[in-house]
């Protein structure tokens, strides 16, 4: 897949995923993975900047296998800016699907 069509997507998919309950990072990187290829070094950086935009906050939480993980929880920020990407990206794929159909209109 274009990496470019990943950067564009990834916020979205960051905050779709948080808005169904708390995430460590790892856990973001194997969701996302399922579908789309991407790296840890990918989806770091973008939680630091989602963190400091106050999209969501951070708490850790023990684990049975290691040390303790920092969970991400969405906030009503993020709530609002994961609605208004939603509904961007909704209107982008239409206006996509109208051009490669032949539907100009």
């Amino acid at each position: 897949m274009n990496i470019q069509f990943k950067k564009g997507i990834l916020e979205l998919l960051v905050l779709s995923l948080l808005s169904e309950k708390d995430r460590y990072g790892y856990e973001l990187v194997n969701e996302i993975s399922k579908n789309i290829s991407i790296s840890e070094g990918t989806i770091y950086p973008l939680l630091r900047r989602l963190n400091s935009d106050g999209y969501f906050e951070t708490y850790l939480k023990e684990s049975s296998e290691g040390p303790p993980r920092k969970y991400y929880r969405i906030t009503k920020d993020g709530e609002a800016a994961y609605k208004e990407l939603s509904e961007d990206w909704d209107k982008f794929l239409k206006g996509v699907e109208r051009i490669l159909k032949g539907d100009r209109k």
